[in-house]
């Protein structure tokens, strides 16, 4: 005789599809939908996200967290009727790769109705992230060439289209490994600027993440739930070193002891405020490019100057 799945820990009357173990509820699709999407309206309301009328350019690569995200902000902007959304995606130049993810963001956003621009890094800087792979050499990986200069892409399209807010779709797995690979790293100021608020920088568009609580799991689930076409490729230059060791470590422990990664998370943030606050000036400008930074030159026209000496 089958056995019937457990009732819906909330509504109680449909079947449940999935077990979240951190918190011991049995959830149904429309309830576990609900509960994220509240989940997401209340990380907005604790850091004081948005404005009624933000212009929020939203991060949306083509994966299951950024089109997740773009959805879940579309519907609760239909309550703010003065809010605007702008998706950006960066087209870093990954042959094979990144073609297909631009095509499921422009889906998305054709199907939402949200205006949608892409940057290049050729159109930026000149080389595409395969160009810079096969120049680069030294000890800096493909991957922090990828990191310093989308960073600057992301801020620089978020200023074009005149944006008062940078939304990007971190999930609690990536807050979580960023926490611990900091703390390891003994690099206490990089751990203050991965507060979910983002902060009012100089030139800069404040960078919040609205989805820092959400699981990737329950990311992932809530992505097949709704029928959402996403990449599930892997990044050819996804780096294989302390972050998917620390990766590995946390889903490890999470097996063993739910609600492990919402722990590491959470010390993060008292740590964070313990800190203090950031300086709202980040010191000049880049005596290269006029782009803010703390010395002469920026890292990104330091990482470039590199690549043009090869």
């Amino acid at each position: 005789m089958d056995r019937k799945p457990p009732l819906c820990t909330l509504c109680g009357s449909r079947p449940s599809i999935y077990h979240r173990r951190y918190s011991g509820e049995r959830l149904c699709a429309r309830c576990f939908i609900k509960t994220l999407r509240e989940r997401v309206e209340r990380t907005i309301a604790r850091f004081k996200m948005f404005e009624y009328n933000s212009r929020i350019a939203v991060a949306v690569s083509g994966g299951k967290d950024s089109l997740n995200l773009l959805h879940l902000l579309h519907e609760i902007e239909e309550k703010f009727p003065k809010a605007e959304l702008i998706a950006i995606s960066i087209d870093e130049g990954i042959e094979g790769y990144r073609d297909e993810a631009l095509r499921f963001a422009s889906e998305a956003c054709r199907r939402l109705g949200v205006e949608h621009h892409i940057t290049s890094f050729k159109e930026l800087y000149g080389f595409t992230l395969d160009e810079i792979a096969e120049r680069h050499i030294g000890e800096v990986t493909t991957c922090t060439y990828c990191g310093v200069l989308r960073r600057r892409a992301l801020n620089t399209a978020a200023r074009e289209v005149e944006a008062d807010r940078l939304a990007t779709a971190h999930n609690l797995d990536d807050m979580a490994q960023t926490a611990l690979l900091n703390l390891l790293r003994g690099d206490l100021r990089r751990m203050r600027l991965m507060h979910p608020a983002g902060f009012s920088l100089e030139g800069f568009v404040r960078r919040v993440k609205p989805y820092c609580e959400v699981p990737e799991r329950e990311s992932t689930l809530l992505a097949y739930i709704r029928g959402l076409g996403f990449q599930t490729k892997p990044c050819p230059y996804a780096e294989e070193a302390m972050r998917s060791d620390i990766r590995r470590f946390l889903n490890y422990m999470e097996a063993r002891r739910p609600g492990t990664k919402f722990i590491v998370y959470r010390t993060a943030l008292r740590i964070i405020e313990s800190l203090g606050a950031v300086e709202e000036s980040v010191g000049g400008v880049c005596k290269l490019c006029g782009e803010p930074t703390t010395g002469e030159i920026c890292r990104v026209c330091q990482l470039l100057g590199e690549l043009e000496k090869r």
